[in-house]
Order: structure tokens, then C-alpha cells, then sequence
């Protein structure tokens, strides 16, 4: 024999078929993990040319939002989409705050909101042991106006 006959050729082929099996799994988890992340009250921001604040993963921020009629929710404690009292805002940051001294803290306030409610929650905060609050907003390019 020439050396051609009887050998076996390798094929220079990637199977594909796996992979694509893969890729539709973590498509899927995905898809249904998505919607659990953006945990959260909507209110209509304020807008302005602000600086966009960088959280660390590992140091998420306590966020007081502040509807339009007074309303508070806060993204931490057992129920973030459910409205809470001045006292469980105070007791529920307190918490965090003795666990993560370093933990930034901010204020979500409606545009239409009172500016007496969002100080109300700015005080709260401060009573629980936030050195300093934030004022979340939208950010707003420099070339609109209002």
C-alpha cells in the first residue's frame, strides 16, 4: 500500500450542535433572571447634569424613594416594593449602617413630589446614622433646557 488506502482521515470540523445547546440554556436564564434585578418604585426623576454615581456590586446603596404623595420605600428590608414608615426607614438603614458604615446612602424624590417629603426622608436617613445623603436624578444632557 501507497500510505493512502487504508488510513483513516481526520476531520478538522468543529461540532457545533453543544454549544448551541448551551448559548439557548443561559439564553433562558437570562431571559428570566432580568426581571428580578430591577427591583424598585418608578417615580419621574428630576432631571439634571449631574455626575453618575459608581456603586460597587458589593457596596449597594441604600435608596430612599419618595413618591409624589409622600409615600417611602426603601430597596432594602424584606419587602422594597411595598410603602413603609418613618420609623422602619430609620430602624431599617440604621441596620445596614451599623453592618456597612461605609455604605452610600441616597435619596429618589418625584419631580412632583413635595420638596418637604424628600427632606423628610433626607432626615430620617441622617437620624438612622448616614453622615452623608445623596439626591438621585435623572441625568439630562448640557444643551437641554428645563
Amino acid at each position: 500500500m501507497n500510505g493512502r488506502g487504508g488510513k483513516r482521515r481526520l476531520a478538522h470540523e468543529i461540532n457545533v450542535v453543544p454549544y448551541i445547546d448551551v448559548m439557548l440554556v443561559l439564553l433562558i436564564i437570562f431571559m428570566v433572571t432580568a426581571p428580578l434585578l430591577t427591583t424598585g418604585v418608578e417615580v419621574n426623576l428630576p432631571r439634571a447634569p449631574a455626575e453618575p454615581m459608581d456603586f460597587a456590586e458589593e457596596n449597594e446603596p441604600v435608596i430612599l424613594t419618595v413618591k409624589r404623595d409622600g409615600s417611602m420605600y426603601l430597596n432594602i428590608g424584606p419587602t422594597p416594593d411595598q410603602p413603609i414608615s418613618g420609623e422602619q426607614v430609620r430602624r431599617l438603614t440604621a441596620s445596614v449602617l451599623k453592618r456597612r458604615p461605609d455604605a452610600p446612602v441616597a435619596v429618589r424624590g418625584a419631580t412632583e413630589g413635595a420638596y418637604g417629603n424628600v427632606v423628610r426622608g433626607m432626615v430620617l436617613l441622617q437620624a438612622a446614622g448616614a453622615g452623608r445623603v445623596g439626591l438621585l436624578t435623572e441625568n439630562r444632557p448640557e444643551d437641554e433646557d428645563g
